[in-house]
């Protein structure tokens, strides 16, 4: 993930009084959470647990470690607030990675949000680039009205 992303997510998704988990890798989305002044859980927190209060943001990588897909999306909503979102950073290059993402997150009771593509330059006016990915987020959102679960 790039500097740029780690602030748009942060300043996206996030309020200023907002707290976000930090379960990336590497110093990017710290930086952006630390620059807009946000709290976070910064502090390896797969190992420390993310605390007892909800958070607005969490930030991961993709294919996560500990547990499976769906038993962490269940962790995921029940750490978020209402409208709070999981921003899910994954390898660019699957195809079908993105759709099993989502089935398991749905299955946890979170819903589809966004899919970001980010690049490493705009594409310029009459020439043909083929441009290069460098993240794949995937942006999913516990909704206020629903306490999860499967419908289907």
């Amino acid at each position: 993930m790039s500097n740029a992303m780690g602030v748009r997510l942060v300043h996206n998704l996030t309020h200023p009084s907002a707290l976000v988990v930090d379960l990336a890798v590497g110093p990017q989305l710290a930086r952006a959470i630390i620059a807009s002044r946000r709290r976070s859980h910064l502090q390896a927190p797969r190992q420390v647990g993310w605390g007892p209060e909800a958070a607005a943001l969490i930030v991961t990588g993709w294919p996560v470690d500990d547990a499976s897909p769906v038993q962490f999306f269940v962790r995921c909503c029940a750490s978020l607030v209402p409208g709070g979102c999981v921003a899910v950073l994954l390898p660019h290059g699957d195809v079908v990675l993105p759709v099993d993402v989502v089935i398991a997150a749905k299955r946890a009771g979170l819903a589809y949000l966004q899919h970001i593509v980010a690049a490493d330059r705009p594409p310029r006016r009459g020439q043909q680039t083929q441009l290069d990915i460098h993240t794949d987020v995937l942006i999913l959102t516990r909704s206020s009205t629903r306490a999860g679960g499967n419908d289907g």
